[in-house]
């Protein structure tokens, strides 16, 4: 019975341990590797975390020159030289896509700018119409920032 009684605490004082981390992650850059490089780290983040034994939420909210990769055409609007990288960042951002804990958000706002019309927007992707407000609800809720410019 001792025996039971210390694995239950242990148990218990582990799980007190873990932590629940909530990140939003900004993403405003136009460098095409950059942006490939982020996606990959916000999973390989999120699966670290995991390890630890934490769980998480995570929001990415994206505007500005990162809104290419949303587009179900984004070889229209990169440049030659990009295209790679922004099919590679696509590809990293429809596996975060899949996880349960992760929301996309893009910015109306961006996608008119980068010409970019709301019906070629990837289907899990959630259309906001002003990123920004988003990003401060999310903040007083609680979610630390990173930024990607």
């Amino acid at each position: 019975m001792i025996k039971i009684f210390l694995l239950v605490n242990l148990l218990l004082m582990s799980l007190l341990q873990a932590k629940e981390n909530k990140v939003i992650y900004d993403c405003s850059s136009s460098d095409a590797g950059y942006i490939k490089s982020r996606m990959w780290l916000v999973g390989k983040t999120i699966d670290m975390m995991k390890e630890q034994g934490d769980s998480s939420k995570v929001v990415l909210t994206l505007h500005g020159g990162c809104v290419s990769m949303v587009s179900e055409d984004y070889d229209m609007i990169t440049p030659d030289e990009d295209i790679d990288k922004i099919q590679k960042a696509q590809e990293y951002l429809t596996s975060l896509s899949k996880r349960e804990n992760v929301k996309i958000i893009v910015c109306a706002m961006s996608l008119s700018s980068n010409g970019i019309e709301k019906k070629e927007v990837l289907p899990f992707v959630k259309i906001s119409k002003n990123s920004f407000l988003d990003t401060i609800k999310y903040q007083n809720d609680g979610y630390a920032i990173m930024t990607f410019k």
